[in-house]
């Protein structure tokens, strides 16, 4: 933390531009009650507070809120080790969150990655590492890119070695003491056999010496993760196993060495119940550190996309090879038939196919020819080809794609919130249970022995594991099989707000449709190759597809352009400008200052109950012409509006189309509730609209005019090319730009629900009822009583169980594969 003295408060500040500001911002901090005095400086965007010590950061960042100048705000990402259950988690939140300064947290304990929101200045990564390291688990600053995940399989990979090892060491040590104890239940007189040869006394010392070995050796990173915990009052998972453990081996212990300590009838020796609980939960934890690296193979294949060499083509055409992190924007770079692209780029020269099944989800190889782009971590087909960087290192698409994956696998949903309030207390209430588990034994005259078993299994048996991987491990494998088809999740949470979702509501122009429109036909009141040249000379300046495509037909008719001037677009209305010194102005029906003459309204309404696009045209505040835009309807549309309406969906349109083109699509795909001739601005009202009338509204759009619509939805999806895959408004994002990702998308976000529920089921089913049978609930019916060694199995399969049935996401198909093959 930035602190200059005890109560001094640092914070870097947005929005400042001048004195002035600098002058409203120290005036805003000086006025807070216990400032002492405040600078601001212009040049470092930084605010220092002299305060009494009453002042926190969060106050002081509100303050500048209110003034106008919102304190900068960072996300520290790190990675946690030592973590096991939901009872970490809470505890690495709630040690972070504890910071001032720090504005949100999150931990995932299927990834081990912690999140920290904070105000820059006030926290930085030393102060979050140092409070998780205080609160018992080790943490280092998240690297980023190919070498982070790298990184994270590494010692994924060594986590699973070490499981193995002491798993197999624990069993070797183990075994004999099985025998030891338990031959005599499966061998007739093997007691004789041991008591004539040894002597139980011998025995019970060899079961004292490899129980020990166990505890201390492989088991040692149970006690090594669960004292700190006991000593700060915050027991976890490990500290239910060294409880359970250790009261096991203490009661042998006393009961080998000192005997006459114990009631009589009391001497009982439990070594191999210490030792299989070790060794059974050692097994557990390796099966499910394997199943947890199959979780997160999505993340790794998206790395081993990357490219770590290319050939730099110099100006003078000799080839050298370069390292990518080398790479610039511009560069020119050779390609062979085969080889991977480095980087996001434009085809300079030649033309192939490329193979962009693994960052699109389009199994269909795409033709690109010079001025296409193409994306990093494709396949060159047959041809050559030099590509021109536009984009590398974390600028690339598959950089990007990567991010959004790891910003999704670390969300919480918000049904995480009840697991997280159970974690808290649930292992201190087992400990409680186990300890009345022991009371209520010697009350009734069960005997020490009984007692001591019954709450050893109690200990060994609950397992706030499960709890804790329900929900973040289901949401890993959920959004990585996403990313393999093509489907990005920008959030985490939108998976549960998909699935609560009544309407979806799509745009038209660029989502229904191809987004590829082409000039259909025009009707001029004079001659139409001027009229049309002087239009296409003011459309050219626009990036608008529909200007692209009245350029395109004044090009087909090899029509030469005029000049034009002072061209100004005016969003979801149209564009105005001179050509020829004359103003020109082009847009919808609202925009048209002039009364249409019969022949051009009849011809307009015509085209419009034909589904195209009319854009209406005058000059000097006369009628010029009237324009028909034409864009076909995806192939897989149909298709998908059908499917949403088999899943219980209802489909809706908003457009800023007339509501006759509107109504005719909307006939054409079987749509009923349509909005048409809405702005740009007014789409988010549609969108509120929507929900007031039906429920939670999913909005799919293009992105661009479409953001405020985007952003007001519960879930907004942004029909992604390729290469906008940081479309801001959207939480979802189709990167390949087919609108089967759609119901591709409601599918996962079923299917991740259902199977959350399926865990959060199993993980609290289990412990409700395997906790009373451990403590000897049927034995007060004559029924068995649940052995230390029994209970610490059931509680090794009850994670991998978890775990397990996550990994059945990555089985999802992509919907639709046949509707338009």
């Amino acid at each position: 933390m930035d602190q200059i003295s005890p109560h001094t408060l640092t914070l870097e500040v947005t929005g400042l531009n001048c004195g002035g500001c600098v002058r409203r911002a120290e005036t805003a901090l000086s006025e807070m009650p216990g400032t002492r005095e405040a600078r601001v400086n212009l040049a470092t965007r930084k605010a220092e507070i002299e305060h009494d010590g009453s002042l926190t950061p969060a106050a002081v960042a509100a303050r500048l809120q209110e003034a106008g100048y919102p304190a900068s705000e960072t996300t520290l990402v790190l990675d946690v080790e030592g973590a096991t259950c939901g009872s970490c988690a809470a505890r690495i939140e709630g040690a972070m969150t504890a910071l001032p300064g720090v504005e949100e947290a999150s931990f995932n304990l299927a990834n081990g990655t912690a999140r920290a929101k904070v105000l820059t200045g006030a926290v930085d990564m030393r102060d979050v590492v140092q409070a998780i390291e205080k609160a018992g688990y080790s943490a280092r600053e998240a690297s980023s890119g190919a070498s982070a995940s790298e990184q994270a399989e590494a010692r994924a990979e060594a986590e699973a070695a070490g499981l193995r090892r002491d798993t197999v060491l624990a069993g070797a040590l183990s075994l004999p003491v099985v025998v030891l104890a338990m031959g005599a239940h499966l061998v007739p007189g093997f007691h004789m056999l041991i008591e004539n040869s040894i002597g139980m006394t011998a025995s019970n010392v060899i079961q004292f010496l490899l129980t020990t070995l166990v505890l201390a050796w492989p088991g040692a990173r149970f006690f090594r993760l669960g004292l700190p915990t006991i000593r700060h009052m915050a027991p976890d998972m490990n500290a239910l196993v060294v409880l359970g453990t250790s009261a096991a081996w203490a009661y042998s212990t006393v009961a080998t060495f000192a005997p006459g300590v114990l009631p009589e009838g009391a001497a009982h020796v439990y070594f191999e119940a210490a030792a299989v609980i070790v060794t059974l939960i050692l097994a557990g934890r390796w099966m499910e550190s394997r199943a947890r690296g199959r979780a997160s193979a999505a993340i790794r294949r998206l790395a081993g996309l990357q490219v770590r060499e290319a050939m730099l083509r110099a100006p003078d055409g000799t080839l050298s090879p370069v390292p990518v992190s080398a790479l610039q924007p511009g560069d020119m770079i050779a390609l062979k038939p085969g080889d991977r692209l480095p980087v996001d780029g434009v085809v300079a020269e030649g033309t192939s196919d490329i193979d962009e099944s693994m960052v699109t989800g389009e199994p269909i190889p795409a033709t690109r020819r010079p001025g296409d782009p193409v994306i990093g971590g494709t396949v060159n087909g047959a041809g050559a080809l030099v590509m021109r960087a536009t984009a590398t290192g974390e600028d690339t698409v598959l950089a990007r794609i990567m991010q959004a994956v790891d910003e999704a696998q670390g969300a919480k949903l918000p049904i995480q919130n009840l697991v997280d309030r159970v974690a808290q207390v649930f292992v201190p209430a087992v400990i409680v249970v186990a300890l009345l588990t022991l009371a209520v034994w010697l009350l009734a005259g069960g005997g020490l022995g009984a007692a001591v078993v019954a709450a050893v299994s109690v200990l060994v048996v609950a397992c706030p594991c499960a709890m804790g991987l329900a929900v973040p491990v289901s949401i890993m494998v959920s959004t990585g099989r996403a990313s393999e088809l093509g489907v990005l999740f920008r959030r985490g949470d939108a998976l549960q707000r998909m699935q609560e979702a009544q309407v979806v509501a799509f745009d038209k122009t660029g989502t229904l449709t191809r987004g590829k429109p082409v000039l259909g036909g025009i009707a001029a009141l004079g001659a139409e190759d001027e009229a049309l040249a002087a239009l296409a000379a003011l459309e050219s300046q626009s990036e608008h597809p529909i200007g692209r495509a009245i350029v395109a037909g004044a090009e087909a008719r090899g029509l030469t352009l005029p000049q034009a001037e002072g061209v100004t677009a005016i969003p979801g209305e149209g564009l105005t400008g001179l050509v020829g010194g004359e103003e020109i102005r082009i847009g919808n029906r609202a925009f048209l200052r002039c009364d249409l003459p019969p022949e051009l309204e009849s011809q307009a309404a015509a085209w419009e109950n034909e589904g195209a696009t009319v854009l209406y045209a005058e000059k000097l505040n006369q009628t010029l012409a009237v324009l028909a835009i034409s864009d076909e309807i995806r192939e897989e549309t149909r298709a998908v509006i059908a499917a949403l309406k088999a899943r219980g969906l209802h489909p809706a349109m908003v457009t800023g189309d007339s509501q006759a083109a509107a109504q005719h699509v909307a006939r054409e795909l079987g749509i009923e509730h349509v909005r048409a001739e809405v702005k740009p601005t007014d789409k988010a009202r549609a969108v509120e609209e929507l929900r007031a009338e039906a429920g939670a509204v999913i909005f799919a759009g293009d992105g661009i005019n479409d953001a405020p619509a985007l952003a007001a939805a519960d879930v907004g999806i942004a029909m992604g090319s390729g290469t906008d895959v940081a479309m801001e408004a959207a939480e979802v994002v189709l990167i390949g730009g087919d609108l089967r990702g759609v119901v591709t998308a409601m599918d996962l976000s079923r299917r991740t629900m259902s199977n959350i529920h399926q865990n959060l089921f199993w993980a609290f089913a289990y412990n409700v009822a395997l906790i009373p049978v451990a403590a000897g609930l049927l034995a007060l019916w004559g029924g068995p009583m649940l052995s230390p060694m029994l209970a610490s199995a059931a509680m090794a399969a009850s994670s991998v169980i978890v775990v397990s049935n996550a990994l059945r996401l990555r089985r999802v198909a992509p919907a639709l594969t046949a509707a338009i093959a």
